[in-house]
This record gives C-alpha cells, structure tokens and sequence, in this order.
C-alpha cells in the first residue's frame, strides 16, 4: 500500500509506501538544504528523522538554520557532553546552568579536582571521540515509572521530583549507549551530527557552545568579570538558594504542598529589596542624575518596573517624572523600513532624537516644556497640552528599547545619566540538564498580553516573534552592557501561574499553520509544570502587567 506526501522543501508531490521513514525519504527525494538535514516538520509538527510515514502527509526538511533545528542540535551536544562527563567522572554531577551569549554556563558538582584546561581538554577529546563513533541516539516510551526508576538508578533526583510530579503515563527516556537522560523536545539521528562545539574555562565551570547561524564560528563570552548580565545570573542563583526551588520539580512539590503563597510573598520581597537598592544607588548620585534610561527587550517588565523604581524614588525624596520613548517617534511617512520594506519601529531612526534631545536638555535646564504624545492610529506625532518643569528634586525616568545607546543622547553627559537594562532571565531550570531559555520566559509573557490587552491571537504573537528577537539582537542586545545596573524580572513561580492562561491560547494555532510546531512545543514545555493560582500575586507584581489585575495605570 502507498500514501501520498508532498515535499514542501522542493514541492514534489510523491506516492510511498507505508511507514517510510524521513530519512529514507530524503534521498529519494533528492532533497537540499543549505547545511545537513537534522529532522523534518511533518503536518506543521517536529518530528526526527526515523519517524515512520502512514498516513499522507506535508513535510520539510530543517537544518541548524532552522530554529527548532537550531533547538535539536544544542539539545544534542548537551546529551553529548553528559554522556561524556559520566564516561570519564561517574560520579561527578553536570549542572547546565543557564545561557550566556553563545552558549550555556555548566558546573560540576563532587568532580574532586578543578575544572582547569586540562579538564577542558579530557572533556573536549571524550566528546570528540563520541562524534566520532557515530552513535545513536535512542528514543523510548517508557511507563513513567519504569522511567523513574531508570532516573533513580543514575542518580538524577531532580528527574525522580519532576516526572513523579508530572502525573503522565508514560514518559520518553533517551539512551546514548548505557547512559539515560531526558530533553526538551527532539534530538538529532546520532553524535556524528555534532561536530561543532567549543568548551572554555568559565568563572568557577566552564562554557559549551555552539554555533549561532549554520555552522560558523562560535562565539566566545566575555570575561565573567566583566559581564553585568552574568552577574545577574549568578545573583538569582543566590536567589534560588533562598528559595530552595532550583527545578520544576521541587515547585511542583512546593505546589501540591500548598506552599505556593510563600513562594510568591519571598520571590516578591526579593524583587523588591532589588529596586530598593537601585533606587539608593541613584540616590547615592543625586547632585548629578537627572535621567533614568531603562531598556530591556519585548515583554521583559520595563512598564511595571518603572512604575516601581518611581515609588521607591518618591520615598528617599526624589520627584519622578516618567516620559516614554515611544512618544518622540517620527510620523509614520518617515519611519525607516526594513529589508522586507515594512515599517521597523524599533530602528534608532524610528525615534526624532534631534527634538527629544532638546527637550530634555531644555528640562534638565530649568525650563518648561510641553510633551508630545504619539497617535498610534493617524501615525503622527502630537503635542499633548501635558507641560512640565524641573525643580531641585525632579528625576526623569525615561522608558525605552534605545535606552543604553549612546546615539540616543549625543547631548547630554554621562554623569547625568542613570542606565538600567530590565529582561526576564530564567533563573529555575526544568533539571540539571535542561535550562530554560529566557526567550521562551518572554514569549509566553507576550502571548497571554497580547491575548488579553490587544486582542492578538497566540499566532498573531508566534509569527511576528523571530522578527522580534531579529530587532533585539540588532538594537537592544548590544548595548545592555552599557548599563549601570541590570534588574532580573523572571520570578521563580511565573511559568506555572502563566500555563493556564497560555495553554488554551496556545490550542487555538491551527495545524495548517507553520507557528503549530511552536504551539506544540510550548503545550509540551507546560505539561511539566503543575499550575498554581494567580489569587496571591500582589497588584504591583511585574507579573501583573501580562496576566490584568495591576493596580498601576498602563
């Protein structure tokens, strides 16, 4: 018997016989892409290469340029240096601990020896030899159970916590040889697909990484020393040890044993002795600071934390006055465009830097000025009749994405400026070798938002987000270094309040639609979490700002 497939890589439209695989396809196929071929999306859904074909069916080919193939391979090379960890130190534990630009951040618990370059360099060889061997990897379906005592067996006891909490039937367990683990979705056929990767000394660890676009060079971070966002990082870990809920696991736990509450009251506590502290460092520089700049990226808090900094500002003496970026856009008939010939809000140029600089300096100097407002629906630029003036105590706290770019404020010195970077960095991971990407933490910010506040569907969202982190990486990323400080508004407890708002959001992408294996992703990303009620979340929460109930005026 035959079933019906067509190709969408090069439209080919072909009869094949039942449970033909996908890699048995691609050859016959002849099919091409730009780097080699790692998994396919079947029917809009991601599926691995020896996924077997009965029913017809749409199919692409992916590669690493493809972003869910970008996903399999970094999920592979983290099976990679697992599998060779164990082989050479069996009883030490590898602990993946968070992204850093280009890669992840790993320590090593009980390793009895430091991780110096000749560690480096035994784990780098064992890897290498791994790839060598082309061995597969192996994907079952086990009763959760069976699985759970596989986890047990090799000590991995944050899996025990997470996949007993789950309430799953069954549960896939991934094998490379003798060595069980799990991952977050797909991996590729076998190790002989990995052959790039770099790992380096880091900090008290070291760093993976992989390549950013196809196969190029990877990217090193820099010193930790000198890096504010690793440092921010490495704080929440502190955070965390407060918390004691490192995993999803121990939340879920800490849900079922009712102490949700506290959880929410000690995560808020923290966020808010931190933009106390930021409050009286700009304190400590009050006979220069005139303005706040606070950037981050799409749906990282800025709006509620600027609400918050300006209370705390207000209680050691200050008067805050918040203007927002968005209001000092050009009109919309000299908005820049961008490849695609569409409108690019989030270019520097968007903005009429040369009028926003004299206004502020007109403020900083005494004088009185009245503040635009932006018509969003007419696309032009008004004044809003709103005039304000400095006296001895005004602060201004200015929001937006172009904050810490110097080309925003040519005019104005640095000492009278205070620069914060706002973004939510995932700090619980779903286990010792599954971080969670702080993107993800911001998209499903964005979709139950846009879902509630604008009226956009979870598709509306997904299709417009790589477009979202392509304007980031461009305008906001480079620049978060330049911040005085960094403010982490991810809380350990927001994934599983935001699931049951997001999830049935995220149902409602249609199979037909190229952003379902996206959907797909993340209803599988939430089934780990037990979800917890929005009940204790204070009106002032950052959280408040995407899931309603804020008493602060948007």
């Amino acid at each position: 018997m035959a079933v019906e497939i067509i190709c969408k890589n090069n439209d080919v439209r072909k009869e094949i016989p039942l449970g033909t695989s996908l890699e048995q396809l691609k050859d016959e196929l002849g099919v091409k892409t730009r780097y080699q071929i790692l998994g396919a999306l079947v029917n809009n859904k991601l599926r691995e290469l020896d996924y077997q074909i009965f029913k017809p069916k749409t199919i692409r080919y992916i590669d690493i340029s493809h972003p869910m193939g970008k996903r399999m391979y970094n999920r592979s090379v983290q099976f990679l240096l697992y599998k060779a960890m164990i082989d050479l130190y069996p009883n030490a534990g590898l602990r993946i601990e968070h992204s850093v630009p280009g890669g992840w951040y790993c320590e090593v618990d009980n390793l009895g020896k430091a991780v110096d370059k000749e560690f480096i360099l035994e784990v780098k060889k064992r890897m290498k030899e791994l790839v060598e061997q082309d061995l597969p990897f192996i994907r079952k379906q086990l009763p959760t159970e069976e699985a759970v005592q596989i986890y047990k067996a090799h000590g991995l006891d944050e899996k025990v916590k997470l996949f007993t909490t789950r309430n799953e039937i069954y549960t896939t367990v991934y094998f490379l040889e003798d060595a069980p683990n799990h991952f977050d979705g797909y991996l590729v056929p076998s190790t002989s697909y990995l052959k790039a990767f770099e790992l380096t000394e880091y900090y008290n660890g070291f760093f993976i990484g992989t390549p950013r676009d196809g196969y190029d060079k990877i990217k090193f971070p820099e010193n930790p020393q000198n890096s504010k966002l690793f440092k921010i990082f490495r704080e929440h870990v502190e955070w965390l040890d407060i918390l004691q809920v490192p995993y999803v696991g121990e939340l879920n736990e800490a849900i079922i044993n009712k102490k949700a509450g506290d959880l929410i009251k000690v995560a808020e506590a923290l966020h808010e002795k931190k933009i106390a502290k930021i409050a009286d460092k700009i304190f400590q520089r009050r006979n220069e600071v005139k303005v706040v700049f606070i950037a981050g990226p799409s749906s990282s808090g800025k709006t509620t934390f600027c609400k918050r900094l300006s209370v705390q500002l207000q209680v050691i003496g200050f008067k805050p006055v918040q203007i927002s970026l968005d209001n000092y856009f050009v009109d919309r008939a000299h908005t820049p465009r961008d490849e695609k010939g569409e409108y690019d809000f989030e270019a520097l140029e968007a903005v009429d830097i040369k009028f926003f600089n004299e206004q502020l300096l007109d403020l900083m100097n005494g004088k009185e000025v009245e503040l635009p407002v932006f018509n969003f629906y007419q696309g032009i630029r008004e004044m809003s009749g709103e005039k304000i003036k400095s006296d001895a105590n005004t602060i201004y706290i200015i929001e937006g994405i172009h904050g810490l770019n110097p080309k925003l404020t040519p005019k104005i010195e640095d000492k009278y400026k205070y620069k914060i970077f706002v973004s939510a960095l995932t700090h619980i991971g779903i286990d010792k070798q599954n971080p969670i990407p702080s993107t993800d933490n911001r998209l499903i910010r964005r979709i139950v938002r846009d879902y509630k506040t604008r009226g956009y569907s979870a598709l509306d969202t997904l299709s417009r987000w790589e477009s979202v982190l392509a304007g980031e990486k461009k305008n906001i990323f480079p620049y978060q270094e330049n911040a005085d400080i960094m403010f982490n508004s991810a809380l350990l407890f927001e994934l599983a309040v935001l699931k049951a708002y997001a999830e049935p959001i995220l149902r409602e992408v249609p199979e037909t639609a190229p952003e379902y294996d996206q959907a797909i992703r993340l209803l599988k990303f939430f089934s780990y979490f037990k979800a917890m009620p929005s009940d204790e979340i204070p009106p002032t929460s950052i959280l408040r700002e995407f899931l309603g109930g804020s008493s602060f005026l948007y």
